[in-house]
């Protein structure tokens, strides 16, 4: 086209000339893959493509009817698996905004569809039998490089790889047809290249048909043991076979044996035995088919023999000597039986009866019986043996009470047969002919001798008899029978010497022959029985005093009685439960002192074992003191065979009570506990202390006294304890106390307050102890309340209730009875305290003498060199001996201060000395 500008005559104004000659651009169709034929089921891409321009939009037309939903340049068209020549003619055209809006068709492509390759199904053989190989074999009548799928009865069953289908190239192969490979199988082609698969090919129907029934048939069964059992095989078609027989399972084939012989279809087995099978077989032959299907299995039953039984007819039970015994033979099942008999596995001649009839006891023994007939079953088992048993008769037994007898006494004697009952008895004695007596039927024969006599000693024995099985017994052992020419005596003894009230006591009274009561009297013999006891023992427990005095006992037996004569009386004294007496080695003790306990119980040769305890206060569950003041809490070792017990004490002496008490025999009778013992410590102990004030031990009456329980760390519940000679310890009464608990105070002291005084805990923890002497005389010794210390100083001080009169008198001073000294000031002192100090002392002047009074000396303690306090009195040592040094060198220093060139040097000299 042109276009054309040009001015007119106009000044003002153009002029414009169009000219449009341009055609539409074209828009063709092409194939893009794939390239050469196309076959069904394949995808075909087109083309549009445009000449000029951009942006266009597509318009696709099969057969000039719009697609719609294909606006892309490229389509996929699917090509029907059925479609085979025209697909359909194919078009396009675009649409555009900008001008030229639309373009023209030039090119259309005709899609053409060539057919797929046909597949071709062979089958052989077909039909085919159950059993045989089948071969299918597909072709393609295309090219080459096919791969097979293989096909049956509908499309979607694939014939997979088994292990009876084998797929190898284009043959499928059955090794084994079975009625379920029936049916129709087509097969298909597929490969890589194009086409890539072929049409399936026609179905080809397979049969498959039964093999033809072979029938195996047993003659006879059941059978018996022995028999022979004849297996016909049969097979139902016409034609000649040959068998093949199996036995219990496929694989196991039965040949030509000595029990098994093989004639044409006939299989004989000679001498069945037991259950057998199951058998089968199978036909063979050349043509098809080759063989045919095995036969039903049959088992060959073996039926046992009917069993023959043995019975004793009769007598029934027991079987005794010079009886006959009827014996049958029962065979079970059949009849027309000849019966066979056995005695010790020997056949006896002529005894072919179903019973026989045998004599005891010469044809005793084994038996067993047979049978045998013409018609199945020949013969029966052989019965189990049958023993014939005999049992000897029953034995009489004699028994003769009392024996030995004595002259006077009436001896019975009693015959009995173990078994069986009512029996009739003969006694018979010293010889077979000498019947003594005879009694009539009972279960036991009783004879009595009334008054034995020595002449009616000798050998006795029974025999027994009755009218049922057995009728006799044998005769029984003969028994002796002894008649002693005396009237016994009997003994009496007791268990004890001595005896305790509680206690028990055991008499004894003694026969020399059994069978005997015993009577028991007490103060006279003639007197009524205090008991009769079917022992030789009797017991008295529990006694008291007023079962003691004589004892007799005498013993009797029978019916009447027969007595002993009295036995000599038996003096039985009881005297009181005892109280042992405890002693101790020492009751005051330094701390580690050992102490022995001496525990006293009487003077005779029982043998005691020793029980030991110390005191406690009162606790549930712990054995205790009459009056329930205290409990006894057992010491270490606590039961000991010797009458001494020593306790070597851990730490410091523990102040308390100690008690011992005695045991013998078994069951244990024990004596009551002793009255305590107290040991005591004047050491102060780490619980608790006891102070006095006034601070001494002896004391005038009409003075008061105070004293008090210092308790230490955790320690409650304490309370003043005091022991006197008279008395066990007490508390103190309530009318002394003082606010305080633990202060006792006695406002006016007399001679009844004398004694040991200490403190105990409710958990049984004492304090030491301090001995108080109350004096109503005019002197009294002042002396230490608590042990003195080995190296310390001690003063003893005479003091007089009328002291104002006469305050310095001459005073004498004894330790332990002896004069030690004389004083006038009335005190004495010893200032270097050693252990020979230890003793009792006491003071006497005009006015009169003091109490003794017992002064403990502890042993200083011994400190090791290497111990604090060693050092520490060192240094103490080294200070005052400095400070000496040190006072005299000033002395020297101020005497010679006036000399004239001295003090310098002397002022030097005492530095040296200090340096």
């Amino acid at each position: 086209s042109q276009i054309l500008l040009w001015k007119d005559c106009c000044s003002d104004c153009i002029c414009l000339h169009i000219t449009v000659s341009t055609a539409l651009p074209t828009a063709s169709v092409k194939i893009v893959n794939p390239q050469s034929l196309l076959y069904p089921g394949e995808t075909v891409t087109l083309q549009c493509d445009i000449s000029d321009y951009t942006d266009w939009t597509y318009r696709w037309f099969r057969d000039n009817h719009h697609l719609p939903s294909q606006t892309s340049k490229a389509i996929d068209i699917t090509i029907p698996i059925t479609q085979t020549g025209q697909a359909g003619q194919y078009r396009c055209e675009g649409l555009r905004t900008d001008r030229p809006q639309r373009s023209q068709p030039i090119v259309v492509v005709t899609i053409s569809v060539t057919a797929l390759p046909n597949s071709t199904l062979t089958v052989k053989p077909n039909p085919a039998f159950t059993g045989e190989k089948v071969t299918l074999k597909c072709s393609v009548t295309y090219d080459s490089s096919w791969n097979y799928q293989w096909y049956k009865d509908w499309n979607f069953n694939v014939v997979p790889q088994s292990v009876s289908h084998t797929i190898t190239g284009d043959t499928l192969t059955i090794s084994r047809a079975a009625e379920s490979d029936q049916g129709q199988y087509w097969c298909e082609g597929n490969r890589v290249s194009r086409p890539t698969s072929s049409q399936p090919g026609d179905p080809v129907t397979l049969t498959v048909e039964g093999l033809p029934k072979a029938t195996l048939t047993v003659e006879p069964n059941p059978v018996f043991p022995g028999e022979t059992v004849t297996l016909t095989c049969s097979v139902e078609s016409d034609s000649i076979w040959s068998y093949k027989w199996y036995k219990d399972r496929n694989d196991n084939v039965v040949s030509q044996s000595g029990r098994h012989t093989i004639t044409g279809d006939t299989l004989t087995i000679n001498g069945a035995t037991v259950n057998e099978g199951p058998y089968w077989c199978q036909g063979e032959r050349d043509s098809r088919p080759t063989s045919s299907s095995i036969s039903d299995p049959v088992t060959i039953t073996v039926n046992a023999l009917p069993t023959a039984l043995v019975k004793i007819v009769t007598p029934q039970g027991l079987l005794y000597p010079g009886e006959t015994v009827t014996l049958r033979c029962d065979i079970s099942d059949y009849t027309d039986w000849t019966y066979r008999w056995f005695r010790n596995n020997e056949e006896p001649p002529i005894q072919t009866r179903k019973t026989i009839t045998i004599s005891l006891p010469d044809q005793a023994g084994q038996y067993r019986c047979a049978g045998k007939r013409r018609d199945r079953p020949q013969k029966s088992c052989r019965s189990s043996a049958l023993p014939i048993i005999i049992t000897a008769l029953p034995k009489t037994t004699l028994t003769v009470e009392p024996n030995p007898a004595f002259t006077g006494e009436t001896v019975t004697l009693t015959c009995s047969v173990r078994s069986y009952s009512i029996w009739s008895y003969k006694w018979f004695k010293d010889r077979n002919d000498n019947v003594v007596s005879q009694s009539g039927y009972s279960d036991i024969g009783v004879s009595h001798i009334s008054r034995a006599d020595v002449s009616d000693q000798g050998q006795y024995w029974c025999e027994g008899n009755r009218v049922s099985r057995p009728t006799s017994s044998q005769p029984g052992d003969p028994v002796t029978l002894t008649v002693e020419d005396y009237q016994p005596k009997t003994t009496l003894t007791s268990d004890k010497e001595n005896i305790f009230t509680g206690d028990r006591v055991t008499l004894s009274c003694t026969v020399e022959s059994p069978g005997w009561k015993f009577y028991w009297y007490r103060h006279r013999p003639d007197s009524t029985p205090v008991t009769t006891t079917s022992g030789y023992s009797y017991t008295l427990s529990w006694v008291s005093v007023s079962d003691g005095g004589q004892y007799w006992c005498r013993a009797g037996r029978g019916d009447p009685v027969y007595y002993t004569l009295y036995s000599d009386p038996v003096q039985i004294n009881i005297t009181d439960q005892p109280q042992p007496v405890l002693s101790i080695s020492s009751q005051w003790l330094n701390p580690g002192d050992s102490v022995t306990l001496s525990c006293e119980v009487d003077k005779t040769s029982i043998v005691w074992r020793f029980s030991w305890y110390r005191t406690v206060p009162y606790r549930a569950g712990l054995p205790s003191l009459s009056d329930k003041s205290y409990s006894l809490q057992p010491l270490s070792d606590n039961v000991t065979s010797e009458d001494s017990y020593t306790q070597i004490p851990a730490g410091p002496t523990p102040t308390g009570g100690y008690v011992c008490r005695a045991g013998r025999g078994d069951p244990v009778y024990d004596t009551f506990y002793s009255e305590p013992q107290f040991l005591w410590s004047g050491d102060l102990q780490p619980s608790a202390s006891l102070t006095v004030n006034p601070n001494t031990t002896q004391h005038f009456t009409s003075k008061s006294l105070s004293l008090i329980c210092e308790l230490k760390g955790n320690s409650t519940g304490w309370r003043l304890k005091r022991h006197t000679e008279t008395a066990r310890r007490s508390e103190c009464p309530s009318t002394w106390r003082s606010i305080t608990e633990s202060t006792c105070t006695i406002t006016s002291l007399t001679t009844w307050h004398s004694g040991v005084f200490w403190c105990e805990s409710g958990s049984g923890e004492n304090s030491n102890a301090v001995n108080i002497t109350v004096n109503d005389g005019d002197v009294i010794l002042e002396s230490p309340v608590h042990p003195v210390t080995e190296g310390d100083s001690v003063t003893l001080t005479c003091t007089f209730r009328h002291q104002g009169t006469n305050p310095k008198l001459k005073t004498d001073f004894y330790k332990d009875g002896t004069l030690i000294k004389n004083e006038t000031t009335g005190e004495m002192t010893i200032p270097i305290v050693s252990k020979s100090d230890e003793g009792f002392y006491k003071c006497k002047s005009d006015e009169g003498e003091s109490p003794e009074s017992w002064v403990t000396v502890r042993v200083s303690p011994v400190v090791s060199p290497g111990s604090s306090t060693s050092v520490l009195v060192l240094v103490v040592v080294g200070l005052l001996v400095a400070g000496v040094l040190l006072v005299i060198l000033l002395v020297l220093l101020v005497r010679y201060q006036n000399r004239k060139g001295e003090t310098f040097e002397m002022y030097h000299l005492i530095l040296l000395c200090l340096g």
